[in-house]
């Protein structure tokens, strides 16, 4: 299996999706490198950026799922590095 270090870039304009988005993150935690939130108060708007490391697909899964919710898009940066694992 291979795996890939990528960026997940999400915005929320929608606050009552943060339940919904972190119950998919939830379900990711085993990939998930670290977060970030990022309150934009003036814009009333969230910026969160996820780094990750898994395999592309689940990535791709992942990135969809986010981006398929109300209120919220999710764009991904894949980075070169991909480990294979036995």
């Amino acid at each position: 299996m291979e795996t890939r270090v990528a960026i997940i870039g999400i915005i929320i304009s929608d606050p009552e999706q943060v339940g919904r988005l972190n119950d998919i993150l939830h379900e990711y935690r085993e990939y998930i490198i670290g977060r970030m939130g990022i309150p934009y108060r003036q814009k009333k708007i969230h910026i969160i950026s996820v780094a990750i490391d898994a395999p592309q697909n689940l990535i791709n899964a992942l990135s969809g799922r986010i981006g398929r919710l109300k209120g919220i898009s999710a764009k991904t940066v894949y980075s070169d590095i991909i480990t294979r694992q036995e």
